[in-house]
């Protein structure tokens, strides 16, 4: 698999793009402000972009669809429920003091597990809400195979987890989907993140003061 990630200011979110060494199809996720550098990576590798795949729909996530989009002409993919949030990717980013290109509209929206194909690979689609509604965790991996590389979002982070009080967050709710969602998944699943470092399942279980303390108050 050909996995390869950038990140920008100000949010310094991390964008990827996913594709199928022997076909050259590929999915672009989470496409930011580090657009431009998704772009030259797809370029670089020789892919052929089929899908622009989101996590959910926060601003730092969402303001580069546009120009994927224009440079890809691939569907746009969502949760319905982040609806209400992607609407408003203009406004949100005028809060934090930028002006962002108007995401297109989406074109499909997530109806059920999936799997999305792309080459000789396979993504399954979790819904993780409480970070936000219409969070979800893209599983991906070989046809056939256990998918043990996981792109979250913001749900869960190397050493912490994602902010429950942004509109539609419930601290709960977070924690019953990586208890509950994600851990199935198995200690090995590689975690990429929207921010910060990859990490595994496993690490977190054993060592994320959240998820410990969730643990010491919730056992599963």
């Amino acid at each position: 698999m050909i996995l390869q990630s950038a990140a920008a200011p100000p949010f310094l979110k991390n964008g990827f793009v996913v594709g199928c060494e022997e076909t050259r199809a590929a999915i672009i996720i989470d496409p930011g402000d580090e657009v431009e550098e998704l772009i030259g990576l797809v370029d670089d590798h020789q892919l052929t972009i089929e899908a622009v795949l989101l996590t959910h729909a926060h601003v730092d996530h969402v303001s580069g669809v546009a120009r994927a989009r224009r440079r890809f002409n691939a569907p746009i993919w969502l949760h319905r429920d982040d609806l209400f949030l992607y609407t408003e990717a203009v406004s949100h980013g005028l809060l934090f003091g930028l002006r962002i290109e108007p995401p297109p509209p989406a074109d499909r929206f997530y109806d059920g597990p999936g799997p999305l194909a792309f080459g000789e690979y396979d993504v399954f689609v979790h819904h993780t809400p409480g970070h936000c509604p219409g969070g979800v965790c893209l599983q991906i991996g070989r046809r056939g195979a256990p998918g043990l590389d996981l792109f979250v979002g913001d749900t869960l982070f190397a050493g912490s987890i994602g902010r429950t009080d942004l509109p539609g967050g419930n601290y709960d709710t977070l924690m019953r989907t990586i208890t509950t969602v994600l851990y199935p998944l198995g200690d090995e699943a590689r975690v990429h993140p929207g921010h910060g470092p990859d990490t595994t399942i496993g690490h977190e279980r054993r060592t994320n003061p959240f998820l410990l303390e969730w643990a010491a108050r919730s056992p599963i």
